[in-house]
């Protein structure tokens, strides 16, 4: 699994998490903001407008109204990234990542408006009758590049599964797991079949379903947001600062934090803002392509309204929780991911500035770094390790209270005593369970950070319910894309087989590594963004002409 996650790791070091990505995704952005004169801010208060509008579902051809089509859409992009994925970037990026985030959804609003009017208008009606959209229709019917366009449509079905369904359903277990003790592939089982239910049901069910879920597990988390916002109230502005203050700098160390550089906190920023709010990857267009109304630009409305709420909002929410809390930076008992752990060879102590401050060099990357990973034997008693010459590191933290252990024939989990190999930091032996205190990240980490409030304990359970409700209407939407894309690609023939190899990916990805989820989700990402970017752009032109014909009827 680690030779499969590093392979993935390399891939992702030249799309989504090269250097050329975040300016690729931004600067899109910032070019159409600027091209059409800052639509998020000119058009915001009639979006809503447009949103809530009563006679528009007589005046045209469609399958959802404009609320359904946004809800579905919110229900594909409101999920771990604004849990799991906030806490994440936290953890990798410090607080300043929280800042980038919110620059990737103000320049969001106007990539969204602009991919969603663009493939409303060039959307078809199926053999089956329903409708079909997206920006492989655009590459496809508007620029008149079909390779493209078949390039788009795959690497959309990839990302239904690494964007839509695995990252959703393994922070689903794991939240399962470690708030209420249910095993993994439990939660799998149960969720696979009540997924397949929602999903067999089409655009109809699935829009319906996500109308009603999408508003009340919005208002359930934000419940539970502000018990910790309010019980920590001294801390939200320092918290608030701290978000901006080191924006352009990185993030100091503070606490069990080694800190952050400022190009992983750009970096990792930007990636979780688009895993959050999806702005430029297309898969939202394929949503609002099924709404009812005759004008493309007026659903390109709704649409701007989905990065201010899903990331703007809820992902500023989740990242003053989880700040003024305090948890990013505590340790907490939990078991060591292979993809997080590593021996360090020298004995290293966090109370050593110095030692630290080598320690934050290695781990982010940084030239001119003199720290090794171990390879070789430690000894181990008891399932304590008593050799010297070594250092533990668990989730880019020293690691406490370690312990090394196996199962016996029972099933138990016996601290073992002996040699242990080590082979560049990892061990060799994977039967071997680790457990001791380090930071956490992901669902883990805004689990925590929900029980730092009067609630108490019972914080965790509303995360794990959000969580659920979260991530389970993200795989119920991206499972419409994805056979929105087997349909341009093999026809409607295909959706079927479709939809049942999503069932299964759904119910794997429950007991898999959660290191290796997210790397895959974050290579599919990329897949989508690059050639959509490329489409949106090619046909600029014809979008201003969308917008100012739009903008001259509604100012009539």
């Amino acid at each position: 699994m680690l030779a499969i996650n590093d392979f993935l790791i390399f891939i992702d070091g030249y799309l989504g998490s090269s250097p050329w990505f975040p300016y690729y995704l931004l600067g899109i952005g910032l070019f159409f903001t600027i091209y059409l004169k800052f639509p998020q801010i000119r058009f915001f208060k009639h979006a809503w407008s447009v949103l809530f509008d009563p006679e528009e579902k007589s005046k045209a051809g469609g399958e959802t109204s404009h609320f359904q089509a946004m809800s579905m859409a919110l229900s594909g992009t409101i999920g771990t990234g604004n849990m799991g994925g906030v806490a994440l970037a936290i953890y990798l990026g410090g607080p300043a990542a929280i800042f980038w985030m919110l620059m990737t959804a103000a320049m969001g609003m106007t990539t969204k408006f602009v991919e969603v009017s663009l493939s409303h208008k060039y959307r078809i009606t199926t053999d089956d009758g329903t409708v079909a959209g997206g920006p492989m229709y655009v590459m496809d019917r508007g620029l008149g590049w079909k390779p493209l366009a078949i390039v788009f449509a795959a690497a959309v079905v990839l990302s239904s599964f690494g964007s839509g369904s695995m990252p959703q359903v393994n922070n689903i277990a794991q939240v399962m797991n470690s708030t209420f003790g249910i095993e993994m592939w439990i939660s799998g089982l149960v969720l696979s079949a009540l997924l397949a239910f929602v999903i067999i049901g089409g655009i109809t069910r699935i829009a319906s379903f996500a109308s009603r879920v999408v508003p009340s597990m919005a208002v359930l988390y934000l419940i539970g947001s502000f018990c910790v916002i309010i019980t920590n109230y001294d801390q939200v502005i320092p918290s608030f600062v701290s978000i901006f203050a080191d924006a352009f700098t990185g993030t100091a160390a503070v606490g069990g934090f080694i800190g952050g550089v400022f190009a992983q906190a750009f970096s990792i920023g930007v990636a979780r803002g688009l895993f959050s709010n999806e702005a430029g990857q297309g898969s939202s267009a394929i949503a609002h392509a099924s709404a009812i109304t005759e004008e493309p630009v007026s659903e390109g409305m709704v649409s701007l309204l989905e990065p201010f709420i899903d990331t703007i909002m809820i992902c500023t929410l989740t990242g003053l929780v989880i700040l003024s809390s305090g948890a990013w930076t505590e340790k907490y008992e939990n078991t060591f991911q292979a993809a997080d752990f590593s021996i360090i060879a020298g004995e290293y102590s966090e109370d050593n500035a110095a030692q630290k401050t080598e320690l934050f060099e290695h781990l982010n990357g940084l030239p001119g770094s003199t720290v090794e990973t171990l390879t070789g034997e430690i000894e181990v008693i008891g399932g304590k390790m008593v050799s010297g010459g070594a250092t533990i590191i668990n989730a880019r933290s020293f690691a406490e209270d370690v312990v090394f252990s196996k199962e016996n024939d029972s099933g138990e989990l016996i601290p073992i005593t002996g040699k242990v190999a080590v082979s560049n930091g990892n061990l060799e032996d994977g039967s071997v369970v680790v457990n001791g205190k380090s930071l956490v990240h992901s669902a883990t980490l805004t689990s925590m950070a929900f029980t730092k409030s009067f609630l108490g304990e019972n914080g965790k359970y509303i995360v794990a319910i959000s969580l659920t409700l979260f991530a389970f209407s993200t795989a119920v939407a991206w499972s419409y894309y994805g056979d929105r894309a087997i349909t341009y690609l093999l026809g409607a023939k295909a959706v079927m087989p479709y939809r049942c190899v999503y069932v299964i990916g759904f119910f794997l990805a429950a007991i898999s590594d959660t290191a290796i989820i997210w790397t895959i989700a974050l290579i599919t990402v990329a897949l989508m963004t690059i050639p959509n970017v490329i489409c949106m752009f090619m046909m600029r032109k014809e979008v201003k002409e969308m917008v100012e014909d739009y903008s001259a009827k509604i100012n009539k």
